[in-house]
């Protein structure tokens, strides 16, 4: 079992016995989606921890879009709920890449890619190539898919 998966199993004991409720809600929700990963396709698998980090961060992903319709819908108990749940769920993830590291990453793979004169939807291939596994999991795809097209002058 991964160590990852050992600790919100622990820190989920540790919030019951504290009547956390948020905390330990958000980590049953968690380790059911860890579950659920494990057991989905055609056999059973054990994940790594880089396997946890990715369903942690789609979790996160989905509180933050679901803060935001909460939000849109006027709608602030829920919305805080659901930040509240991001909190917890930050806990496990790694640091988070500023904006202006993101932009020196996708600066220095656009200058690559340039360089080797690929253009269009081509270029913005290369580009996502070079720079989805040095930010995976530290900053928001589509942030960084709009800095790509924007230095790449699409």
């Amino acid at each position: 079992m991964s160590t990852l998966k050992e600790q919100l199993k622990s820190d989920l004991t540790t919030a019951i016995k504290s009547r956390d409720e948020v905390t330990a809600a958000t980590l049953r929700m968690a380790l059911t989606a860890v579950t659920n990963e494990e057991v989905s396709g055609k056999e059973a698998r054990e994940l790594s921890d880089g396997d946890v980090l990715t369903v942690l961060g789609r979790e996160a992903k989905k509180r933050r879009e679901s803060a935001e319709a909460y939000d849109a819908a006027d709608r602030p108990e829920l919305a805080a709920r659901e930040r509240a749940e991001l909190e917890v769920l930050a806990r496990y993830l790694p640091q988070q890449l500023s904006d202006d590291e993101v932009a020196a990453i996708v600066a220095a793979a656009v200058a690559e890619v340039a360089a080797s004169g690929a253009a269009g939807g081509q270029a913005m291939g290369q580009v996502m190539k070079l720079v989805q596994p040095q930010v995976k999991g530290r900053a928001d795809g589509g942030v960084v898919a709009g800095l790509v097209k924007a230095g790449l002058g699409m």
